[in-house]
C-alpha cells in the first residue's frame, strides 16, 4: 500500500487551487439518468469516487466520456439497458444509492444494492426509502438489494417531512421528484451547497424547483428533462481542509476559488481561534498570527453549521492550541477514530461517546499512523505539518477518494511531503 511521509518544516506560503466538490459531483452525475440528452459537468474533481460512480453509470448503460484530463465529464443516458446497480460496485461508495431515485422516476423500476462506504457509523438509507415511498414507490428489501417499483408506472408528487436532516436522502428525493406527476414538497430538507448546486443543474435541465436553500423544497414535476452543461461547485471541505494548513503549520496561504459563504461557520471558528481569514478577488487568504492558536469548542451540525467533514481536521489544529477544547460530533457516531492516531503523535485527547476533549500540547511528534477514513487521513497529514520529525501515514487509499493531488498542492506551498509506493 502507498503511504505519505510528512516532515514538519515551518511556515507555509503560496497559493492552493481548490477543486470541484466531490460530494456535489457524485450527486450531479446520477442526474444524467433523468434525460436522454447529454449532461456535461465541468470543474469535475479527479478522484477515485468519481471513477466508481462512472463505472456504476456505465454498468447501467450510460455513456461517460472524460475530457480535459478528467476535468470535464460528458454523460449520455439515451440507452439505459440495465436497471440493477450491482453490489460489487455499490459497496465501494455510499453515494451509489443516488441512482435509485432517478431510475425509479424515469422508468418506474430499479434494483439497487444497499451501499457501503467509510466506516464512520451506520448511516442507514431508511430516509431515502421513506421519501420515495411517500411518492408512491413500492419497495422490497431482500438479499441486500432494494427492489423498487413506481405504483402505476410513475411516481406521484407528495409532501414529505424528513424526521432528521439528511443530505443524501434530500438529494435522492429531489432527483426523483423532478419527473413525478404533480407537486412534491420536501420539508426539513438539507440546505448544503451541494443541494443548491444539484437544484441549479436540474433547473438548467428543465426542472421546476424552488427553495433549495431554505429547508423546504417545492418541485413541480415535468414530463421530461433535456441536456445541459453545468460547473461543479467549489469543494467546501477541501477548502476548509487547506485553510487549516497555514493555521497548523504557520504562514499565509491563499485558497484559489474559495468563497466564505461555503464555509461560514468554519471560518468563524478559525477567527475565534485567532486565525485571520480574508476574502480576496481570487479566493480566501488564511494567515496564522504570532503565537499559539487559541482553543475553541466545536459542535458539528447540518449546514450552515460546522461541517462534520471538517471535524477531524479541526481536531488536528486543536492538538497544539493553547487551552482545552471540546469537540462534539452530532452527525455520525464512530467519527473519532482519528483520535488514537493523533495520540500516537503526542496529542492529549479524551473521547467519551460523542465528545472529544482536547488539551493542547506544545508540540506534536512525528510517528507512524494509520488512516481510518477519508477525513481522518488528511487530519493526520495536517498534524504532521506541525510535528517534530517524520510522520508516516499509511492506508492513504482513503485519501484518494476525496482529495485531488494532495501532495502536489501542499508541497506547492512549502510543505515537506511525499508519497511513497509499496516497496519504496
Amino acid at each position: 500500500m502507498d503511504r505519505i511521509v510528512v516532515k514538519g518544516n515551518g511556515a507555509l506560503s503560496g497559493d492552493i487551487p481548490i477543486s470541484g466538490a466531490k460530494n456535489a459531483c457524485l450527486t450531479l452525475m446520477p442526474a444524467t439518468l433523468l434525460s436522454e440528452e447529454p449532461l456535461t459537468l465541468t470543474n469535475a474533481p479527479r478522484l477515485s469516487d468519481i471513477r466508481t460512480m462512472t463505472a456504476l453509470l456505465q454498468s447501467l448503460g450510460c455513456e461517460v466520456t472524460s475530457l480535459q484530463d478528467g476535468k470535464v465529464l460528458t454523460m449520455s443516458s439515451h440507452d439505459i439497458n440495465n436497471h440493477k446497480a450491482d453490489y460489487d460496485i455499490v459497496r465501494k461508495m455510499r453515494a451509489s444509492i443516488l441512482v435509485l431515485g432517478p431510475m425509479l422516476a424515469r422508468d418506474g423500476h430499479a434494483v439497487v444494492s444497499l451501499p457501503g462506504g467509510c466506516a464512520i457509523g451506520a448511516r442507514p438509507v431508511d430516509l431515502h426509502l421513506k421519501a420515495l415511498e411517500a411518492m408512491g414507490a413500492e419497495l422490497d428489501l431482500r438479499d441486500g438489494y432494494v427492489h423498487a417499483k413506481a405504483i402505476g408506472g410513475r411516481l406521484q408528487g407528495a409532501e414529505f417531512t424528513f424526521p432528521l436532516v439528511s443530505v443524501g436522502a434530500t438529494e435522492n428525493a429531489l432527483l426523483a421528484a423532478v419527473l413525478a406527476k404533480g407537486t412534491t414538497v420536501l420539508k426539513n430538507s438539507a440546505r448544503e451547497p451541494e443541494i443548491v448546486d444539484l437544484a441549479n443543474c436540474l433547473i438548467k435541465m428543465g426542472a421546476q424547483i424552488e427553495g433549495a436553500a431554505t429547508g423546504t423544497i417545492t418541485i413541480q414535476g415535468v414530463d421530461s428533462l433535456h441536456g445541459a452543461t453545468h460547473p461543479v461547485v467549489t469543494d467546501r471541505i477541501e477548502l476548509g481542509t487547506y485553510m487549516l494548513a497555514p493555521a497548523i503549520a504557520g504562514g499565509e496561504v491563499e485558497l484559489l476559488g474559495g468563497q466564505r459563504e461555503l464555509v461560514g461557520a468554519f471560518a468563524d471558528k478559525l477567527e475565534e481561534a485567532e486565525i485571520e481569514v480574508t476574502q480576496t478577488n481570487r479566493g480566501l487568504k488564511v494567515k496564522r498570527k504570532n503565537g499559539r492558536v487559541r482553543a475553541v469548542d466545536v459542535v458539528t451540525e447540518p449546514f450552515p453549521g460546522f461541517p462534520t467533514d471538517l471535524q477531524a481536521q479541526m481536531m488536528a489544529l486543536m492538538c497544539t492550541a493553547e487551552g482545552t477544547s471540546v469537540l462534539e460530533e452530532k452527525i455520525f457516531e464512530n467519527r473519532f477514530m482519528h483520535a488514537p492516531e493523533l495520540m500516537r503523535m503526542g496529542a492529549n485527547i479524551d473521547v467519551h461517546g460523542g465528545h472529544a476533549t482536547v488539551t493542547g500540547v506544545d508540540k506534536l511528534k512525528g510517528a507512524p499512523v494509520m488512516a481510518t477514513d477519508l477525513r481522518a487521513s488528511v487530519s493526520l497529514i495536517l498534524a504532521g505539518l506541525a510535528a517534530e520529525g517524520e510522520t508516516v501515514v499509511s492506508r492513504v487509499y482513503h485519501l484518494d477518494r476525496g482529495y485531488e493531488h494532495v501532495v502536489r498542492k501542499l508541497s506547492g506551498v512549502g510543505a515537506h511531503i511525499e508519497r511513497l509506493q509499496e516497496g519504496d
